[in-house]
């Protein structure tokens, strides 16, 4: 097959398994926190999430009604072989992958409200790409929510803020979020850089796997405590109290100007969804 057509069955089979299975890690993780749970409410609504992800993989339907807004994520080796129009081939994927999934029509024009019909528009699919070393080109698939997305937020703070500052910032957002961003949530946090980049390592860090601690020490100690404190907010299971507010908290760093200290803070529910592959030189392609 040609390149595109290989990139194109890819991103179509990346869709299918993300909209319908939820990765590995997570759902051991909320099976944990279903038999973990303290509050009878929360034991209860954790039972139903467990149910129907296993209703869904076995009947091969939709974790959720609401399957997001498409965004891709491609890291592309620079000795890669290919040369290939990522957009025009994404958003193939995901009109052809609406009809026959199908996915629910989620994209509309921002003023009109328009829906296109089939999640493509003006920006949509979302597309990222970054360049790094080797020859390989990795892919990944992340169906964003509205309910997830609408709380996330960025935070312009002084250079002078302290680590007690910045987790007040996220615990604040989370307790103001509660319920709507479906918890128990999955918390991208972006530290440092521009206001741009940090909203982008936000969304990047939801791409690593529960239990992945960043290597920086002093970043992989914020992200345990931040994951420790925001399971005491008692926000619980869909925001109706209980011990599991939070499944994990990753955060990704940049340096930043000396005079600012951007902070971003990225929901995702516990429906985390996400499917990468790994295509290679010669064409073959393995999904992870």
């Amino acid at each position: 097959m040609e390149p595109e057509e290989v990139l194109l069955e890819v991103a179509i089979k990346l869709i299918d398994k993300a909209v319908k299975t939820i990765p590995e890690d997570v759902e051991k993780a909320l099976i944990e926190a279903y038999k973990t749970e303290t509050s009878e409410v929360g034991v209860k609504t954790l039972e139903a999430i467990v149910e129907n992800i296993r209703i869904a993989k076995e009947e091969s339907k939709l974790i959720c009604q609401d399957t997001g807004i498409p965004l891709f994520i491609v890291e592309e080796g620079l000795d890669a072989p290919w040369r290939i129009d990522y957009y025009r081939v994404f958003t193939e994927a995901v009109s052809k992958a609406t009809k026959t999934i199908p996915l629910r029509p989620n994209v509309v024009h921002p003023l009109t409200r328009l829906n296109s019909g089939d999640n493509t528009g003006a920006g949509v699919p979302v597309l990222h790409v970054i360049k790094t070393r080797g020859g390989n080109i990795k892919v990944s698939f992340m169906p964003k929510g509205a309910g997830s997305e609408n709380v996330s937020s960025l935070h312009m703070l002084t250079p002078i803020k302290t680590v007690e500052a910045i987790k007040n910032v996220v615990l604040t957002r989370v307790v103001e979020a509660g319920g709507m961003p479906c918890p128990p949530t999955i918390l991208g946090i972006g530290l440092g850089g521009t206001a741009e980049e940090a909203m982008l390592m936000a969304k990047k860090a939801l791409l690593r796997p529960i239990g992945d601690e960043n290597k920086n020490p002093e970043i992989a100690k914020l992200e345990s405590e931040l994951f420790k404190a925001i399971n005491k907010t008692g926000v619980g299971p869909m925001g109706l109290g209980g011990r599991w507010t939070c499944l994990d908290v990753k955060i990704e760093y940049s340096y930043c100007h000396t005079a600012s200290l951007p902070l971003a803070i990225n929901f995702q529910c516990w429906a985390a969804r996400r499917a990468t592959a790994v295509i290679e030189p010669d064409g073959t392609y393995k999904i992870l």
